[in-house]
């Protein structure tokens, strides 16, 4: 079974969103929680969707459900204080649905410029190895910084590549780090930063492009520009095709 276990349990500081935390603000009236989640729903390889949210706006997330006809969610779980937190309880849950072979895509709800070949390229990639982290390479040089902030070093650009998302695993495996990690009461950034912590090897996925998390509110107006440039990207083609 593929699961998809997407995480929405931020209240989204960063927005300063006074009205809405930031997955539930919306996009031509649809919120970037239902965008990001259609993705795994309609697609042919993913078996189950878990959707981890924060506690008060549960009710309004299974109005949603219905509204959308997302027939693959099972479970909406309580998040945490953390995103770590959020996925520990997300993982926690499929602990009487997964088997230890099957495989979970740990997803962020505010990122909804994927696609099924990126989804496709995540479930081959655990299938082959055992894990699958989608990177992205960098666009500037990255830097190393002292405690005084002086530089100490400036890697090869080629070398850099940012972790993005889906990161993907065998349940068994990630399950087994994340309540590792909560017995070690080590606080983790994303699942690559914890498989790095206790040197489990890790494979990778090129993202797409674009695959944006929308974070601030300079984040949600190139999200903006850019679904809609896509969307008169597709209008456009189909006027050429006529």
């Amino acid at each position: 079974m593929n699961t998809a276990l997407i995480f929405a349990g931020g209240t989204g500081v960063r927005m300063n969103a006074r009205a809405k935390p930031k997955q539930f603000l919306e996009m031509h009236g649809k919120p970037i929680i239902i965008y990001t989640i259609e993705h795994f729903e309609i697609h042919s390889e993913i078996d189950n969707i878990v959707v981890v949210c924060i506690e008060d706006r549960i009710a309004e997330l299974k109005y949603m459900i219905k509204q959308y006809a997302l027939d693959k969610i099972s479970q909406i779980v309580p998040g945490g204080d953390s995103g770590d937190k959020s996925i520990y309880n997300g993982l926690q849950a499929l602990e009487n649905v997964c088997n230890p072979d099957d495989i979970v895509l740990i997803h962020d709800g505010v990122r909804p410029l994927i696609n099924a070949d990126l989804i496709s390229a995540n479930i081959a990639k655990v299938k082959e190895y055992g894990n699958a982290i989608t990177i992205e390479a960098t666009t500037e040089s990255v830097v190393r910084l002292e405690p005084d902030n002086t530089i100490i070093n400036v890697p090869l650009r080629n070398e850099m590549f940012t972790a993005k998302a889906p990161q993907s695993f065998r349940y068994g495996q990630i399950w087994d780090l994340y309540r590792r990690a909560e017995r070690d009461g080590l606080r983790v950034v994303d699942s690559a930063f914890l498989c790095g912590a206790y040197n489990v090897k890790m494979h990778t996925v090129t993202s797409t492009p674009n695959n944006l998390k929308v974070t601030t509110p300079a984040d949600y107006y190139i999200y903006r520009a850019l679904y809609e440039a896509m969307e008169n990207e597709q209008i456009l083609g189909l006027v050429a095709d006529l």
